[in-house]
């Protein structure tokens, strides 16, 4: 029997115009008090900074253990009060922030030059593939004694295995993010007559800037971590450095109370770079574009 031959049934219509209310629904209620402040982020970022201390000072206090080799925290905390009242601490941080920035700058000039041969040329690609397979996965510290040779002891040498750091990270994850462009969006610059540096600034950089932004963070953070630990070594400057050295005399002279102070800053350095500048810039672009949640 034919397909066209088989009983054509019409399934009869249907409209219900009397639908009940819905009962007992919250469409629509005021939050507590405790639900709007919970909703606000740094308010849940320092009650586990807060629970962190918590646990701290009662480990410190109930376990009891030698305070040359786990300070309290309230031992920390006046040992950091001290070293910030008389602005050392507050020196060697903007030392160490100085030859950040420094090599931060050009890890990321090094990452665009890269990504713009990278996007022109299939030779571009596939050097900027070789060298990140190469050198991403080579730790940033044992270029260190390398850094030493070349450069002495000092700035550059901190700037060279700083720039190391980011490099690699930042251009590995925004070409990664270029190759994840959707081939519509990629069409549609072309048909506007982009080329070239215009091109990557108006269709892949925005489209890619999630990847991108993740980058950046993981760039920084490799870079923080590098930096502090080469100033474990030597001195930013002839023996005068930054966090890292500050932690390393400290130890030396078994200040461990300054050690911890010294490694908090570290921390909170980095959280404030984290919070006030990367969180900033991704709630005005990919969270405001609808790119993450």
């Amino acid at each position: 029997m034919s397909e066209s031959a088989l009983p054509m049934h019409a399934r009869p219509e249907f409209e219900n115009r009397e639908l009940d209310v819905a009962q007992n629904v919250a469409v629509e209620r005021k939050l507590t008090l405790i639900e709007r402040i919970s909703n606000i982020n740094a308010v849940r970022k320092l009650t586990i900074l807060l629970g962190l201390i918590v646990a701290w000072q009662g480990y410190a206090v109930i376990a009891r253990p030698d305070p040359l080799l786990f300070p309290t925290f309230t031992a920390t905390a006046q040992a950091t009060w001290n070293v910030l009242a008389d602005g050392s601490l507050i020196e060697k941080a903007w030392i160490s922030v100085e030859v950040l920035l420094m090599g931060y700058a050009a890890g990321l000039a090094g990452a665009a030059a890269f990504l713009v041969l990278a996007v022109s040329t299939r030779i571009g690609r596939d050097i900027l593939s070789t060298m990140t397979a190469m050198f991403q996965p080579l730790p940033a510290i044992s270029l260190l004694p390398l850094a030493v040779l070349w450069f002495d002891l000092g700035i550059p040498s901190l700037i060279f295995v700083t720039v190391h750091s980011v490099l690699w990270a930042v251009a590995l994850s925004t070409h990664v993010g270029f190759m994840a462009v959707s081939d519509t969006l990629r069409m549609v610059g072309r048909n506007y007559g982009l080329r070239g540096i215009r091109y990557i600034a108006l269709i892949l950089v925005p489209a890619a800037f999630g990847s991108i932004l993740t980058g950046l963070k993981i760039g920084w953070a490799f870079a923080w971590r590098t930096l502090i630990a080469a100033e474990l070594v030597f001195g930013a400057a002839s023996g005068d450095g930054g966090l890292g050295w500050f932690v390393y005399i400290k130890g030396e002279n078994l200040e461990t109370p300054y050690v911890f102070a010294g490694l908090l800053t570290v921390i909170l350095v980095g959280l404030v770079v984290e919070n006030l500048v990367f969180r900033r810039i991704e709630i005005a672009t990919v969270n405001k574009w609808g790119m993450l949640r």
